[in-house]
């Protein structure tokens, strides 16, 4: 299940560095956080990591709102001043959580590759808490599509 990233999302998604992460409660209550993030091509994945929060990890908002009701959005966006430059991608998906296992170390090395302050953070390869987000659509929108293909 899923959809394909076309090699100009997927360009997008693997130089994008931060993204924001909806989720919905049960009731649809929102709720939209930035969060680091890598993919392999077929998913998305964002790690609960050691950064100070105002909770545990598994009692975030955004944990729970996926255990209560799947459905994410992932939005990677450009924004410059020269509006004829922005662009924006959307990655609707269903999300699961990871904890463990070859796929969960397989994300991790993932984010690492991508992000030195994991690897200076020393992400715990074995176990945690792992958002596995499987793309159902993809909107691409580009302010002028020819410059930016």
């Amino acid at each position: 299940m899923g959809v394909v990233l076309t090699p100009s999302v997927a360009r997008v998604v693997n130089q994008g560095r931060v993204a924001r992460l909806a989720t919905a409660d049960r009731g649809g209550q929102p709720l939209v956080v930035p969060i680091s993030y890598a993919s392999n091509g077929r998913h998305c994945y964002s790690v609960v990591d050691l950064k100070p929060k105002q909770v545990d990890g598994a009692r975030l908002k955004r944990i729970r709102n996926i255990q209560e009701n799947p459905k994410v959005s992932l939005l990677i966006d450009h924004y410059e001043e020269d509006w004829s430059r922005l662009s924006y991608v959307i990655i609707q998906s269903r999300a699961e959580l990871l904890s463990e296992g070859d796929e969960f170390r397989d994300a991790v090395e993932l984010l690492l590759a991508k992000y030195p302050q994991y690897r200076a953070m020393a992400l715990d390869r074995e176990r945690g808490i792992m958002i596995k987000m499987t793309p159902e659509r993809v909107i691409e929108w580009r302010a002028t599509p020819a410059e930016h293909a």
